[in-house]
């Protein structure tokens, strides 16, 4: 994706507002060796392409005085409640250098897996996306999960996926991660209300067919005492 940045002069947070006030997003652009360079970004346009997937997890081009540098979006302030971009951040890409990125998951083949197809069961996506490392030119825009082989109360983990090439999973410790799982309905549940109604149908009904109430035990009458 491409998209077109102008130098910002000034900074500050006086200079900033003005600026989100004539419709533009202060930001800055970091890395690649050379010092940080600030930037502004058209709002509108921006607002737009932020709610596009590759926008987030990919490399942009961005046009900047005429120039045309790879980029990736590395941070986004949002105004708590107002739909407004206050401040972006991106980082130049060097194309010899392995580079860290979430790329998103993308689930396909869940209707077709036993799991669904024959026993109903309900398919987690425990994650979304994927913490992966490899060079700029190696970096995909997403990774496709294939489910269709997915089995009753079973998982589907990172080592049954096929990962593209030049693509390293980051791990934190973790051995083999969960991507996706599949639970059978709660049949326990429903096997209970359906006890609960039987225990109701069964018991003797009373007036307007409601239950009829216990009749309380009669009390022994106590032994009078013998006099002497």
């Amino acid at each position: 994706m491409k998209f077109v940045a102008f130098e910002r002069a000034k900074q500050g947070t006086g200079a900033s507002r003005r600026l989100r006030i004539s419709g533009k997003t202060p930001g800055i652009v970091y890395g690649g060796g050379t010092e940080p360079q600030l930037i502004e970004v058209d709002h509108n346009a921006l607002w737009h392409a932020l709610k596009k997937e590759a926008f987030h997890a990919s490399i942009l081009e961005m046009e900047l005085g005429g120039n045309v540098s790879k980029v990736l979006l590395r941070d986004v302030q949002y105004h708590p409640f107002r739909q407004l971009v206050q401040h972006i951040d991106f980082q130049r890409v060097d194309a010899k250098t392995r580079m860290t990125m979430r790329v998103p998951l993308h689930f396909k083949g869940e209707e077709e897996s036993d799991a669904v197809k024959l026993e109903h069961n309900l398919v987690n996506h425990v994650m979304t996306e994927l913490e992966v490392n490899c060079l700029p030119a190696e970096l995909p825009e997403f990774i496709e999960v294939d489910l269709s082989g997915l089995k009753n109360n079973g998982t589907i983990t990172l080592k049954d996926i096929k990962l593209p090439r030049g693509v390293k999973w980051v791990s934190h410790g973790k051995v083999n991660a969960v991507l996706a799982s599949a639970t059978a309905p709660a049949a326990e549940e429903e096997e209970v209300k359906a006890e609960g109604a039987e225990a109701a149908a069964a018991a003797p009904a009373g007036k307007g067919g409601k239950p009829a109430a216990k009749t309380p035990a009669a009390k022994t009458p106590a032994a009078k005492t013998a006099k002497k």
